[in-house]
C-alpha cells in the first residue's frame, strides 16, 4: 500500500471523506465535536437508535454547551450524519475511530469483548484497502494486536499496515470537560502497529489536540499506559480513604493533615469518599491484572487498592447504621435521604454509583424508607430495581427524614448549611458527611449528631 496515494488523513482534511465514529457515549460525542470544530465530516455509529434519536433532537444531556453546539450544528449543515449501519458507515468512511467501551462483567470477574467485537467487526465488512482504523477504546494489554487485528483482516481480507492502517489512541477524558481534554488539556497520545499507521494516526490527531500527540513505541505500551492512569488513580484514592478513616478513628482531623501534607511536592493525598464509581476507574486495575496473571505477574498492591474502595460504601452506610444505633433508633422507623447518585461531583453519570452500594447496605440492614437526592442525574435504573426513589427535590428528599447521607461533592450541596437540612427535615436528622462538604452552623458535630469521614470520632460511636 502507497500511503501517499490513498492517504485516509489527507482525504478527510480535504472534504472527500468522512470520519466514522462507533460509539455515541461520552467520548463519542466529545470527539466527534472536535473533528466538526476542525472542519471534518462525520459519521456518528451506534447501534441503539433510541440514543441516536436522542442526538437529532438534542435530548441528550451533556454537561459542554460546546459539544451540544457542535453537534447540533453538524446535524444542520449536513457535516453530521447519525446511523445505526455500522457496515455502511464503514464502507463510507475512510477513518474509522472505535469508542465501543469494552467492559468488564462485575457478577463474574470476567472481560467481555462482545460489544468492542461486534463494531470492530462491522468495520471490517466495510474496510477498502487505504483506510485507518484508530482504536480509542480502553482496553486489556494486546487488545488491538490480538483481538481488534485479527478479526479485521479475517473478515476484511486485508493485512494491517500492509492494506489498511491500525492504530491505538487511548481516550483521556474527564466526563464533564472532555473537548476541552481532547483539544486543550493533554497532550494525545498514539502508536501504530508499524510506521505508516503511526504516521497517519499522528497526523489525524494533530488536527484536534493543541497540546500535540505523544508517539509511543507499540499499541500495547499505549494500552498499558492509560490503564496505569486509572490504576494510579484508584491506589492513591484508596491510600487516601484508608488514612482518613484511621486519622477518624484516631481523633485527627485528615483534611488538616492533607493539606499540610501536600505542601511537599512528592505527597499527592486525595479527598477520601465513599468509593471510586464510573465505568472507567473501577475496571481499569482488572483489566490489567487479568494479563499481568497471564503472565505470571500478581498485582497485589493495586487488587488491594481496589478491595479498600469497593468496601468504602459499606463502610458508610456501617457508619450511619452505628450512629442510628447510637442514638436508640430502629432502621425500620428511619427515613434516610441520600445526597448524590452520580459517581461524582457535576456530572449526571449514575453508571456504578458508590451510593448504589451505600444504599443496599442500608436495604441489608433493615431500613426501608430510603430515598436519593441528585440535582442533576434523571433516571437510575439500579434505584429503580431496589425500589428506592430518585428526585431533584431537595426538600422532597430532606422531608422527614431521620438519617441523611450526603455522597457526592456536587457543588449544589457545597457549604449547604446544617441548619438548612434541619428546616428541611422538620425534625433532627443525623448525619453523616462522608465527602466534608457541609457548613456546620449549628455546632450539630459537638452535639453528636454529625459525622464526617476522616474527621469524626468513630471510638464514639460504638
Amino acid at each position: 500500500m502507497s500511503v501517499s496515494n490513498h492517504d485516509p488523513v489527507d482525504a478527510v482534511v480535504s472534504g472527500e471523506a468522512w470520519i466514522a465514529i462507533y460509539g455515541m457515549g461520552y467520548v463519542g460525542r466529545a470527539l466527534t465535536a472536535a473533528f466538526l470544530r476542525r472542519g471534518l465530516r462525520v459519521i456518528g455509529v451506534d447501534i441503539d437508535k433510541s440514543k441516536l434519536n436522542d442526538i437529532r433532537e438534542g435530548r441528550v444531556k451533556f454537561f459542554e454547551a460546546e459539544v451540544r453546539e457542535a453537534i447540533a450544528e453538524g446535524l444542520k449543515t449536513g457535516a453530521l450524519k447519525l446511523t445505526s449501519d455500522a457496515v455502511e458507515a464503514s464502507r463510507q468512511s475512510r477513518v474509522k475511530v472505535v469508542t465501543v467501551p469494552i467492559h468488564f462483567d462485575w457478577n463474574h470477574r470476567i472481560v467481555r469483548f462482545d460489544a468492542f467485537i461486534d463494531a470492530v467487526a462491522s468495520v471490517g465488512e466495510g474496510l477498502s484497502a487505504g483506510d485507518l482504523v484508530v482504536i480509542e477504546s480502553s482496553a486489556p494489554p494486546g487488545t488491538t494486536e490480538r483481538v481488534a487485528r485479527p478479526v479485521l483482516e479475517s473478515i476484511s481480507g486485508l493485512r494491517a499496515e500492509e492494506d489498511f492502517l491500525l492504530a491505538y489512541s487511548p481516550e483521556r477524558v474527564y466526563v464533564g470537560r472532555a473537548l476541552r481534554d481532547i483539544e486543550e488539556n493533554y497532550p494525545k497520545i498514539v502508536a501504530g502497529i508499524g510506521p505508516q499507521s503511526l504516521d497517519a494516526v499522528v497526523r489525524l490527531y494533530s488536527l484536534v489536540a493543541r497540546k500535540g500527540v505523544v508517539r509511543l513505541s507499540s499499541t500495547i505500551a499505549a494500552e498499558f499506559e492509560k490503564l496505569a492512569e486509572g490504576v494510579y488513580r484508584d491506589v492513591v484514592i484508596a491510600l487516601s480513604n484508608e488514612l482518613a478513616l484511621a486519622a477518624q478513628a484516631l481523633g485527627v482531623n485528615y483534611y488538616e493533615v492533607r493539606e499540610v501534607a501536600n505542601t511537599q511536592p512528592y505527597c499527592h493525598l486525595l479527598l477520601p469518599g465513599p468509593g471510586v464509581g464510573g465505568p472507567c476507574i473501577p475496571s481499569y486495575p482488572y483489566f490489567l491484572i487479568g494479563e499481568a496473571t497471564k503472565v505470571g505477574v500478581s498485582m497485589e498492591l493495586t487488587r488491594l487498592a481496589r478491595i479498600i474502595n469497593e468496601s468504602m460504601p459499606s463502610i458508610v452506610a456501617d457508619l450511619a447504621h452505628r450512629l442510628v444505633v447510637k442514638h436508640g433508633l430502629k432502621p425500620r422507623g428511619v427515613r434516610v435521604a441520600v445526597l448524590g447518585d452520580a459517581f461524582r461531583g457535576d456530572i449526571d453519570d449514575p453508571r456504578l454509583s458508590p451510593t448504589h452500594g451505600v444504599v443496599s447496605t442500608l436495604l441489608s440492614r433493615g431500613y426501608r424508607d430510603i430515598i436519593v437526592h441528585d440535582p442533576l442525574v434523571i433516571k437510575d435504573d439500579y434505584l429503580s430495581e431496589l425500589g428506592v426513589g430518585l428526585t431533584n427535590n431537595l426538600r422532597e428528599a430532606l422531608k422527614d427524614s431521620l438519617l441523611v447521607i450526603v455522597c457526592v461533592r456536587h457543588s449544589a450541596y457545597w457549604r449547604l448549611k446544617v441548619s438548612s437540612i434541619v428546616e428541611f427535615s422538620g425534625r433532627e436528622p443525623l448525619i453523616v458527611d462522608a465527602v466534608n462538604v457541609l457548613h456546620d452552623d449549628v455546632n450539630y458535630s459537638v452535639r453528636g449528631r454529625l459525622l464526617v469521614l476522616g474527621v469524626g470520632d468513630l471510638k464514639k460511636c460504638p
